[in-house]
């Protein structure tokens, strides 16, 4: 199963970023692997308007089975991201990637 976490830096130890649109990295951490991969998606940054629909497009890049993040996307990624039959858990904020995994296994984060 592969875990899709917005993410403010490239590692286990980095915090989550409460944004999805605008998030600088993506970190997917690959369950069966036990690997990490991290996807730079600094470009939207500076976007005035389609942060959000962007990150939804490499969401779709990517294929997780699982989206964990702080406040969730808004509704036009959102409804993009239902196609995708991924979960999406909210409610990360200021947990490290490490922390905000712990809290998914023990089912304490919040599913959309």
């Amino acid at each position: 199963m592969k875990i899709a976490f917005t993410s403010t830096g490239k590692s286990w130890e980095s915090v989550i970023d409460s944004r999805f649109g605008r998030t600088e990295f993506i970190v997917v951490y690959d369950e069966d692997s036990k690997s990490l991969e991290v996807v730079d998606n600094s470009a939207v940054k500076n976007e005035a308007h389609g942060a959000g629909s962007a990150t939804a497009q490499k969401m779709y890049d990517i294929k997780p089975d699982v989206l964990i993040t702080g406040n969730g996307p808004g509704e036009t990624a959102a409804n993009a991201l239902k196609k995708l039959n991924m979960k999406i858990f909210v409610d990360a904020h200021d947990l490290t990637l490490t922390q905000a995994y712990e809290s998914y296994r023990n089912g304490a984060l919040k599913e959309l």
